[in-house]
C-alpha cells in the first residue's frame, strides 16, 4: 500500500489533508515539520499550508530526499523560495474562490482538471517566480502561479487549497499525485516489480 506523510506546517487545513489521502486509500501519517525525513517512511510527501514561511523545520531536507513532493499553499511557496524561485506578497490577499485556468494539459498533477476550475485559495503570499526546472502549470487573474511543475524530480505545487470542500475536483489532485508516487516507487523498485 502507497504510504504519504504529510508535513504539518501549523496550518489549518492539515487535518483535511490526511483525511483526503486516506480517502484514496493510502496509509497515511501526519507529523511535525521538525520531523526529518529519515525518522519516517514514505512513498511521498505532503508539505502542509501554514500561517508562517520561515516556521518550515525541515522542509527543506523533504525536498532533497528524492521522492515525490507536494506542496500546497505555503508548502509551494516553501518549495518555490528553497530552490530558487521567488515568493512576494499577493494583492488580494485572504481565502476566495477563484478560477484557475490550467496551461499544461499534460501535466501529471493538474492536467486532467476542466481548463477552468473553481478553487478555493489564500493569496496572501504567492509565487512571482518558479525556480529553475518548473513550469507553470495553472494560472488566474489573481495569480501568474496558482500551481507549477518539475516533473522530472516529481516536485509539485499548487496555490490554492485541493483539500477543502470549495474546491472543485480537489480529490483528484491528490490521487493524481498518489499515481506519481506509485510510478516512482514502481520505477524505483525496478522491472521485477511490474
Amino acid at each position: 500500500m502507497t504510504r504519504i506523510v504529510v508535513v504539518d506546517n501549523h496550518g489549518q487545513f492539515t487535518h483535511l489533508e490526511g483525511r483526503a489521502l486516506r480517502e484514496s486509500g493510502v496509509d497515511c501519517e501526519v507529523v511535525d515539520n521538525t520531523t526529518p525525513p529519515a525518522a519516517v517512511e514514505a512513498d511521498g510527501y505532503v508539505l502542509s499550508g501554514g500561517p508562517n514561511i520561515e516556521r518550515t523545520g525541515r522542509c527543506g531536507a523533504y525536498l532533497e530526499d528524492g521522492r515525490p513532493v507536494l506542496g500546497i499553499c505555503l508548502g509551494m511557496q516553501f518549495m518555490a523560495r528553497e530552490l530558487g524561485g521567488a515568493v512576494a506578497a499577493g494583492d488580494y490577499g485572504g481565502y476566495a474562490d477563484v478560477t484557475v485556468e490550467i496551461t499544461d494539459e499534460a501535466d501529471p498533477l493538474v492536467g486532467s482538471l476542466a481548463p477552468e476550475t473553481r478553487v478555493w485559495a489564500s493569496h496572501a503570499d504567492e509565487v512571482v517566480e518558479v525556480p529553475p526546472g518548473f513550469e507553470r502549470t495553472a494560472r488566474s487573474e489573481v495569480c501568474e502561479v496558482e500551481a507549477m511543475s518539475d516533473s522530472e524530480r516529481n516536485l509539485y505545487g499548487v496555490q490554492y487549497h485541493p483539500e477543502v470542500a470549495h474546491t472543485e475536483r480537489g480529490q483528484e489532485v491528490f490521487e493524481n499525485f498518489l499515481a506519481v508516487c506509485e510510478e516512482a516507487t514502481a520505477r524505483q523498485a525496478g522491472p521485477e516489480s511490474r
